[in-house]
């Protein structure tokens, strides 16, 4: 093969590769226009003060990137909006039989009623142990409502590995927890006595995109999140 054969190969092939990129970026300006939520966030977001808008605008932007979001009165009505949830994973063809939870007080009674279900439960096992659970089930220190993101401090709750590791995450947040903006929840975060140093943030199921922007869900982290957000009892 003569040099001008193998230049005009090369310069096939460049313009082959420039070409299925501009595809893709074209294909991913569809989809994420698509998807865009429609509120215009940095005009609007920052100025919401009220628990109940805070709570419908991060439900929205959760499920604007693929979350599921039930909101419910209070504490007690949290067992009964697991079970929809539990069944609504089952109904979409995936496994439900081993739960992991994280050491928060708040799923002790969650814990129990599972069990009494028929499910196999165990509290932060091990890494290693965690990739044969399907669900993993997660308190939140606080979420964000701008981008539907949760926050996860682990010197607070023993998480992270629990909310990364099974293919269905399961988060459970206090509506009054939940700030307006991310500086807002970095802002809270130092205020802390405990501040975590290690803190996960979490937006919606878990994304990756290959060289040639093909996006595929759950590749490394759950392929569905799961938020559930209840109001303190007063």
């Amino acid at each position: 093969m003569t040099d001008r054969e193998m230049a005009n190969l090369q310069n096939d092939a460049r313009a082959e590769i420039l070409q299925s990129i501009r595809t893709r970026l074209a294909e991913s300006a569809v989809l994420n226009a698509r998807r865009s939520p429609t509120l215009p966030l940095a005009a609007t977001v920052p100025f919401v003060s009220d628990e109940r808008s805070l709570v419908e605008t991060f439900k929205q932007q959760l499920e604007s990137v693929g979350g599921h979001c039930i909101v419910v009165s209070d504490e007690s009505e949290l067992t009964t909006a697991l079970k929809h949830v539990v069944g609504e994973i089952e109904a979409n063809g995936l496994e439900t039989r081993r739960v992991a939870l994280s050491d928060s007080p708040l799923l002790g009674v969650i814990s129990r009623d599972l069990e009494a279900q028929g499910h196999e439960i165990a509290v932060t096992p091990s890494a290693s142990d965690l990739f044969q659970f399907d669900v993993g089930i997660t308190s939140a220190q606080a979420a964000i409502a701008e981008t539907g993101t949760l926050v996860l401090e682990q010197a607070r709750e023993r998480n992270r590995l629990v909310s990364l590791l099974p293919p269905v995450h399961i988060a459970i947040v206090n509506a009054g927890d939940i700030c307006a903006t991310m500086s807002e929840a970095i802002t809270r975060a130092r205020k802390e006595s405990d501040t975590s140093s290690a803190i996960t943030f979490i937006t919606g199921p878990s994304r990756t995109a290959d060289i040639e922007l093909t996006l595929t869900i759950g590749v490394h982290g759950p392929k569905e999140l799961y938020v559930i957000v209840y109001r303190t009892n007063h």
